[in-house]
């Protein structure tokens, strides 16, 4: 009795669950579908801003729409994803609090939930909006379910998907206003999501060394060298690509004050010396987080944003 009584007592002990918290089962829905990162939804308004578009009639009223479309896409997925990790999140210590592991939101709700919610967005979609914007939403709610399934578990494409979904929102608001879009937009946002992307990987591999398999298992097959290679790699091709997008003047003669496109790009290399601060201490892991709490970047961000207004505006 006393071995057992000592077993008893050098057994590791599971941590006690947390009990759900209060609000019920619409709040945890809304919860599972993490409004937190709706605010990378907000790219949808890049082509059109970049054509200088965004505040026409057609603009102000589709837009807000298309926000809506991709957000209840991109909660269909996280939905769906939680309900199908649902088991391995409760033995993990941070993931169990989520509803669906934590019980607050059932298992078979929240694939209802993210069924309706894939089903309804892009036929909502097709009659309010255009067919290029309901096939769009549906190649990105089937990559990123695939994702969901096996793709995160493929080296290296992992890391391609996610960067598409962020190229997804920056080409759905073109594609809602019939509005071109440049080689280059599609080249500076691609590596610039990619090095986003990469950071965010390279910053967990970091925080997380020696356990990195507990939280994301490819991270055990990725080396922080590598991770660091492609942030770099990235960076320097989206500021080369954007570059080339300042210089790129359409056809159209310059006869503002200052040439303001080609003065942005001081700002936009700013910007990503700025974050790549951060990509290199290892503390880019919530990208939202960085954009939105560091005050010399988001001071970067409206000089840039005030600059390219006024090559818009062509002052």
């Amino acid at each position: 009795m006393a071995d057992a009584a000592v077993l008893r007592q050098r057994a590791p002990q599971r941590p006690a669950p947390r009990p759900p918290r209060a609000g019920g089962l619409l709040a945890g829905l809304v919860r599972t579908a993490r409004p937190k990162q709706w605010v990378k939804n907000v790219l949808v308004v890049a082509a059109p801003a970049a054509a200088g578009e965004l505040f026409t009639a057609p603009a102000l009223t589709r837009l807000p729409l298309v926000f809506a479309l991709f957000t209840a896409c991109a909660a269909a997925v996280y939905l769906v994803n939680d309900a199908r990790d649902a088991d391995a999140d409760r033995a993990h210590p941070v993931k169990r609090h989520r509803p669906v592991a934590a019980g607050q939101v059932p298992v078979p709700v929240a694939y209802a939930a993210g069924a309706a919610l894939g089903v309804l967005a892009p036929a909502a979609a097709l009659w309010l909006c255009t067919p290029a914007v309901a096939a769009l939403l549906t190649a990105y709610l089937g990559m990123q379910l695939a994702y969901c399934v096996t793709l995160k578990h493929v080296l290296v494409v992992d890391l391609a998907v996610v960067t598409t979904g962020f190229l997804m929102r920056a080409v759905i608001g073109g594609l809602a206003l019939g509005i071109p879009l440049s080689r280059w937009f599609l080249i500076t946002t691609g590596f610039g999501a990619l090095f986003m992307v990469a950071a965010k990987r390279y910053s967990e591999a970091v925080q997380m060394a020696g356990t990195a398999g507990a939280t994301r298992a490819l991270l055990t097959e990725y080396t922080p060298g590598y991770l660091r290679f492609v942030w770099q790699l990235a960076a320097g091709v989206a500021v080369l690509g954007y570059c080339l997008w300042a210089l790129e003047e359409g056809g159209l003669p310059h006869t503002g004050l200052l040439p303001w496109r080609q003065l942005s790009v001081v700002a936009f290399v700013l910007a990503v010396l700025r974050y790549a601060v951060f990509a290199d201490r290892g503390t880019a892991g919530e990208p939202e987080d960085v954009v939105l709490r560091d005050r010399a970047l988001a001071l970067i961000g409206l000089v840039w944003a005030a600059m390219y207004a006024a090559a818009v505006a062509n002052w």
